[in-house]
Parts: structure tokens; C-alpha cells; sequence
């Protein structure tokens, strides 16, 4: 496997971070993705690509293919692809820390911005912007200070990312620009909230779980993930490359799910990346988007409870039945998409083979890898019987100390902010206009579905009749 350390041998790249630019990059990209979608309008605009059944009015407009996204697309047999490239092209292509074994994820952030592998010192460049651009405002410090310590760990996290909207450049240059640079104004205060993005999150974990006050600011010497681990009192270089891992691997899904479309909604109105952001992440807050992991852990626990941490297959199978009875599923197993185990999946056990030996919790992960997409296989139910992102998460950041499980939603939306500022610049780059579907009434459905069908049985009876007229002569 290719081997692209972050800190090595940085002379093989003839630019430097100083004449390096994320905005000039994207500039002829823009130029050059913008005639490819003008050319597709003009020459398929009117092409008709999918149907809309009533089953899906109701049901949560699952299926139905509403909008372009570009950073990222979730294949049936191959998984999740970020920008065309695979799990496995990601590890291997993307620049690592100084003897790190996982990508380091600025380089998501290069990649998903420009479609482009980034270079070393592309990702150096990223981390050099982000640390430079990391300082946080006396007054958000000051507010979320003064958050009670019961408020739910991605409340405090959404307020304080809520108030940087203050210094928004979109907000207060939009109408000094064309409408065909917004994309750089969106540009600017998406990097500024990912360079603030881990220290707001840092704060919300001090503030709810740890005694004592930090200085929010960041050490130039370190990349992202370290700083953000450094941040919330945590000294293991381990746990770094965890964490690296973690942010890399849960960068962006399509652009369909809740937290994704609600920012990308927002957004379509013309609001800043702050507002838009927080209206994804609070969309993330609801129990049935973000909080995957914390249910395998209670899973887990239960399975613990019952038969211990060491059972046999047969122990767990026989437990796993008698689970399924009152109509439970099994957290952590089954896509709506993928018909294969979950590459990201994949990579994170990868990961603890490498680095976690004897952590019982992690070898019970493993086993039910072993034991549970067989017997979901024999149930003749499942679509998909395997493993998935969230079946692994919970149990690696346990192992490193982080067993707060009510804040790993807010480590999932410092990750997910990379795909979801990707995803607004894009938007405003290609100018998608507002977003606004029609809707009806079920009686005015049911009317739209009886004109359907008396247009359909004139027709019948036209075709009818042109048959006879012409049987006749």
C-alpha cells in the first residue's frame, strides 16, 4: 500500500504552502464544471429521469432522485465513493500524519472542495489555514460559557457555531458581488467554521464533562485531529490517528439524508454557511439520523448484561433470538443502500486489528461480524445483513477514553461539516435556485389520481377505437 506521510519528504512538491490556494484551485474548476451542467440542461433539460408513486408522498420521499450532489454517491456493491474514490482508494491516496497509518482529514476537505487528491502540501496547506484562522471570538467563549451544563451536548454545540454568524462575510459582502461569485463569499466562511468547528466542539466537551478551563487556542505544530484530541484532555497519539480516522470516514453522504438536505435547503434560500450549517446539524440532533453508535453501545450492553463479555457464537446467536422476538432489529446492521458490509466498516476494524489488542468490547464487534450477517441471511427478511458504519464507532472512541456517548453526535457533526460545506459551495457555484417542491392534500392527491386515471382509460378507449375504425376498412 502506498505510504504518503504528511511531514515526509515535503521537497518532492514544488509548490509551497505560500503559493498554494484552495480558492484559485476551485476558480477554473468552477468554470469548468458550470459548462458541463450547462450542457447537460441544454441538451437533456427536458428528459424525463425518474417516477413518483404515492408510496412515496408518504413515505418520507424515499427513492425518489431530487437533487445533484456532487461530493459524494452511495453505490449498492461498492459502498460510498468521495468524489468517485473508494473507501479503500481514500486510505491509500490520501496524505497520512508523520508515521500515521490512516488519511489525514484535511485532505477530505481538499478533495471534496476541488474533486482532486490533494498533494502533501496541499494538506499542509489545509491544516496551516485552518490552525491560522482557528481563534475564536471573545464573546462566542463568553456565551457558551454561560450555557447551564444540562443542556444537551449538540445544543451548546449548535449556539456557539450559530453565533460566529456575526463576523459572516457572506452576510456582510453578498451584495457587493455577481450572484456567479457568491461561491467564493460561501467559500471563506465555510473554511472559517471548519477551522472552528473542533473548538467549539472542545468547548461543549469541557463544559459538560471536565472540571477544568482550557485556552481555546490551537498548536501551529499540530494538524487538525491532534489539536482537537489536544483540546479535550486527551494524550494519546493513538487516539489522534482515531480521531483522524473517525472525521475521514464520516466526511459526507449524498446529499439526501436529513442533516444534509436541510443544510443544502437552507442554503438554497441564500443563507450563510453558519445558519445553513446549524440547520443540518440540528436536523443530525434527531434520534433517527444521529444517533446510530450510542444505540450499538446500548445494544452492546444489553448483549453483556446477559451473557458476558466473552460469549461463545452459539451464547450469541441464541441471545440474538430471543432479541428479534418482541420485533427488535439489530443496531449497526443493515443500509438502506449498500448490499455489502460498510468499507467504513471495514476500515475501522482494520484499524483496531492494528493498533487494540484484548479490549473485550472490540472482540465482541468482531465476533458479531463473524456470527450476525448469517443468521440475519437465514431469517430470509433482511436486505442487507451486514455491518455498517455505526457498528464499530462507539466502541473505538470508548477504548480511548471518549464514554460520553451523548457527545459522539457532536464528533459526527465536525465530521459531517466537511461534506456539508462542500456540498454549499458547490451549490452556490452551479446557482441551483431555491428550493421549492410542490406539495397537495390527500383529497387533492386523490383528484390528481382520478384525472390520471380517467386520461388513462380515454386513451385506452381512443386507441380502442382506432384499432376497430381501422380493422374495419
Amino acid at each position: 500500500m502506498k505510504t504518503n506521510n504528511y511531514y515526509r519528504d515535503a521537497s518532492q512538491h514544488s509548490k509551497s504552502c505560500k503559493t498554494i490556494s484552495l480558492a484559485k484551485t476551485m476558480e477554473e474548476i468552477v468554470k469548468e464544471q458550470r459548462e458541463v451542467v450547462k450542457k447537460v440542461l441544454s441538451e437533456h433539460g427536458q428528459t424525463v429521469v425518474d417516477t413518483i408513486k404515492v408510496s412515496q408522498l408518504y413515505g418520507g420521499m424515499r427513492g425518489i432522485l431530487g437533487f445533484i450532489c456532487e461530493t459524494s454517491c452511495v453505490l449498492p456493491k461498492e459502498g460510498i465513493l468521495f468524489r468517485g474514490h473508494s473507501m479503500a482508494k481514500i486510505e491509500e491516496c490520501l496524505p497520512r500524519a508523520k508515521d500515521g497509518c490512516v488519511p489525514l482529514p484535511e485532505g477530505m476537505i481538499w478533495l471534496l472542495m476541488t474533486g482532486k487528491v490533494p498533494t502533501q502540501e496541499e494538506v499542509k496547506y489545509i491544516t496551516k489555514y485552518l490552525n491560522e484562522h482557528s481563534t475564536l471570538p471573545e464573546y462566542v467563549i463568553g456565551v457558551l460559557d454561560n450555557l447551564p451544563k444540562g443542556l444537551h451536548p449538540m445544543t451548546h454545540f449548535a449556539i456557539g457555531l450559530q453565533a460566529l454568524q456575526l463576523n459572516s462575510i457572506t452576510l456582510k459582502e453578498r451584495k457587493e458581488h455577481q450572484r456567479t461569485e457568491w461561491w467564493r463569499l460561501i467559500l471563506r466562511d465555510s473554511m472559517d467554521l471548519l477551522s472552528k468547528i473542533t473548538l467549539i466542539a472542545a468547548h461543549t466537551y469541557n463544559h459538560n464533562y471536565r472540571k477544568e478551563k482550557i485556552c481555546y487556542q490551537v498548536d501551529c505544530g499540530l494538524d487538525w485531529s491532534a489539536n482537537f484530541t489536544k483540546m479535550m484532555g486527551f494524550k494519546n497519539p493513538k487516539f489522534d490517528e482515531c480521531i483522524r480516522m473517525y472525521l475521514t470516514i464520516h466526511a459526507d453522504h449524498e446529499g439526501g439524508n436529513v442533516s444534509a438536505h436541510a443544510c443544502h435547503l437552507v442554503g438554497s434560500a441564500l443563507a450563510d454557511p453558519y445558519i445553513s450549517f446549524v440547520a443540518g446539524l440540528n436536523g443530525l440532533a434527531g434520534p433517527l439520523h444521529g444517533l446510530a453508535n450510542q444505540e450499538v453501545l446500548t445494544f452492546l450492553n444489553e448483549l453483556t448484561k446477559d451473557v458476558g463479555k466473552a460469549p461463545t457464537d452459539e451464547q450469541v446467536l441464541n441471545w440474538l433470538k430471543a432479541w428479534l422476538k418482541p420485533g427488535k432489529v439489530v443496531p449497526g446492521y443493515g443500509h438502506a443502500v449498500l448490499r455489502i458490509t460498510d468499507p467504513r466498516f471495514t476500515a475501522q476494524e482494520n484499524f483496531a486489528k492494528r493498533n487494540i489488542k484484548d479490549d473485550a468490547m472490540v472482540n465482541l464487534v468482531h465476533q458479531l461480524h463473524r456470527v450476525v450477517p448469517n443468521f440475519l441471511k437465514s431469517l430470509k427478511k433482511v436486505k442487507n445483513p451486514y455491518p455498517n458504519v455505526d457498528a464499530h464507532s462507539g466502541v473505538l472512541l470508548s477504548h480511548y477514553g471518549m464514554t460520553q456517548n451523548d457527545f459522539y453526535t457532536v464528533l459526527f457533526g465536525v465530521s459531517r461539516a466537511i461534506g456539508l460545506m462542500s456540498q454549499l459551495v458547490w451549490a452556490r457555484a452551479f446557482m441551483y435556485p431555491i428550493e421549492r417542491p410542490d406539495t397537495t392534500t390527500t383529497e387533492g392527491l386523490l383528484e390528481l389520481i382520478k384525472a390520471k386515471k380517467e386520461a388513462e382509460n380515454e386513451q385506452r378507449n381512443d386507441t380502442k377505437d382506432a384499432k376497430n375504425k381501422k380493422d374495419k376498412q
